[in-house]
């Protein structure tokens, strides 16, 4: 095997931040073991928001306790945990052996992924909801993070040092989205912002008509996000244009979309999980849940993970929407899964961590 190739395999074997990378599409290349098992699980003790992120066969994931916690991929076995001074609903993100993360005492943390020790912190004007991302400018890495203080944050990733801040009108709940040299993201403005992600200068600020609780994921030159307005939108990048508008009736979406190469999928408050024509926004399936699917849904190979609030978690078919599998946790499931390593992790407001995969030893 090339180095090309084992690198890119050590890629496909991670889920390092929320939706899995930069652009947040939600898709992985990983299969999933034809039959899903529960593996392990970890208690908390308080609800768990935050999706987890897998990286080097560990699990992070914060809680409304406050604690961002590291476990094994294997077993569940706590590694360590850090205290912050209110409740982690974030994703970290993993990147270079540090782990980032907001929390809503209003700081960004920069922890060592292997020990939990304290790097940096950098406070924000209010709490930080949404996962953060990052970028590559020359040979620096920076990252971005949106904050109730209607900011969009790019610090430094060794320092912590900020680097640019751009103002919107009210608050900041989703991750931002990076692709295309852009930032992309979305807030309680009602606004789908697009920035220079160099600089921090406004490209665009596209009226959507309704806030967005959501993130926005980029494909190509292309950006998708769904609102409150009971609508799915894609917006082109370049020409800053909206190319299509698919309405959900009467359901707003406070899911982020996972985005293929043919389709968008999306969660509502209808309590289906939708799914759309990426080119044409027409609608080619639903399925129907028992309670409004809030989770992010994630594309792992032909299939589709998300979670409800009816406390299951689905498996389901790409091509047709056709139930594959689904596992009963009782309460209400609003973290997107994390998918990589043979595993799907979940975490659930009943304050546990779930582990689905194989049981069977290769």
């Amino acid at each position: 095997m090339t180095k090309t190739l084992i690198a890119l395999s050590a890629v496909l074997a991670a889920w390092p931040m929320f939706r899995g990378g930069p652009g947040l599409t939600g898709v992985t290349a990983e299969h999933l073991p034809p039959a899903l098992e529960l593996r392990w699980t970890f208690k908390v003790g308080h609800p768990v928001k935050s999706s987890a992120a897998i990286v080097d066969h560990r699990v992070f994931v914060g809680a409304d306790d406050g604690t961002l916690y590291a476990l094994t991929a294997e077993t569940g076995q706590l590694l360590w945990s850090f205290k912050t001074g209110r409740s982690i609903e974030a994703t970290p993100l993993v990147l270079d052996g540090t782990v980032y993360v907001g929390s809503a005492d209003n700081y960004l943390y920069a922890l060592a992924a292997d020990t939990g020790t304290l790097r940096w912190k950098y406070q924000t004007g209010d709490k930080i909801l949404g996962a953060a991302n990052w970028c590559r400018v020359g040979t620096t890495n920076r990252i971005l993070v949106g904050s109730y203080d209607f900011k969009m944050h790019c610090v430094d990733a060794a320092t912590g040092q900020a680097v640019w801040t751009y103002e919107t009108g009210n608050y900041i709940n989703g991750a931002p989205a990076v692709g295309d040299g852009k930032v992309v993201f979305g807030g309680c403005d009602g606004q789908l912002h697009v920035l220079d992600a160099v600089t921090g200068r406004e490209l665009a600020a596209v009226d959507v008509g309704a806030y967005i609780p959501g993130s926005a994921a980029i494909a190509g030159h292309r950006a998708y996000v769904g609102h409150y307005g009971d609508e799915v939108l894609c917006l082109d990048l370049a020409g800053t244009n909206l190319l299509w508008r698919a309405k959900v009736d009467n359901a707003p979406c406070f899911s982020s979309p996972a985005v293929t190469e043919k389709q968008v999928l999306i969660g509502a408050r209808d309590k289906q999980l939708h799914c759309f024509d990426r080119a044409t926004g027409q609608p080619l399936w639903t399925f129907v849940t028992q309670g409004d699917v809030d989770s992010s849904p994630v594309v792992a190979g032909d299939q589709v993970i998300f979670g409800s609030s009816d406390g299951r978690i689905y498996r389901v078919s790409l091509a047709t929407g056709k139930q594959l599998w689904s596992y009963e946790i009782g309460k209400d499931l609003t973290a997107a899964p994390a998918v990589a390593e043979g595993e799907v992790v979940i975490g659930s407001e009943d304050g546990v961590v779930y582990a689905f995969g194989s049981t069977q030893k290769p």
